[in-house]
């Protein structure tokens, strides 16, 4: 089992910034690979960005890509997304995942099915 706790949510104005953390416990964290997605009221969640676990390769979606990032501390069992230039669009829960996966590609990680652990959620919201 991993227990996932996000945090780091909060209100902020277009064009600010807000650094999202999700620490786990349970399970070897570095055996993991994590991902991010959010869900805004009335749409489906959305696959946000992903790291890998064996080479620390990341992946964003198009709508995050140049203004988000994602990275992770094995030492301190926690992953990171740093997001700058947020838009009113951009609000939302934020929730981390974890799935053992280790494979190559991208696409795989963009799919929330395929993660085995969730974290609570925090909530973003950007005002205009």
């Amino acid at each position: 089992q991993v227990q996932l706790v996000e945090s780091g949510g909060g209100l902020v104005q277009a064009g600010g910034s807000l650094r999202l953390s999700c620490a786990a416990s349970g399970r070897t964290f570095s055996s993991y690979a994590m991902g991010w997605f959010r869900q805004a009221p009335g749409k489906e969640r959305e696959f946000v960005a992903t790291i890998r676990r064996s080479d620390g390769g990341t992946f964003y979606a198009d709508s995050v890509k140049g203004r988000f990032t994602i990275s992770r501390d094995n030492a301190k069992n926690t992953v990171y997304l740093q997001m700058n230039s947020l838009n009113p669009e951009d609000t939302s829960v934020y929730y981390c995942a974890a799935t053992p996966a280790d494979y190559p590609g991208t696409y795989y990680y963009t799919r929330g099915r395929n993660y085995d652990y969730w974290g609570q959620g925090t909530q973003v919201t950007v005002s205009s």
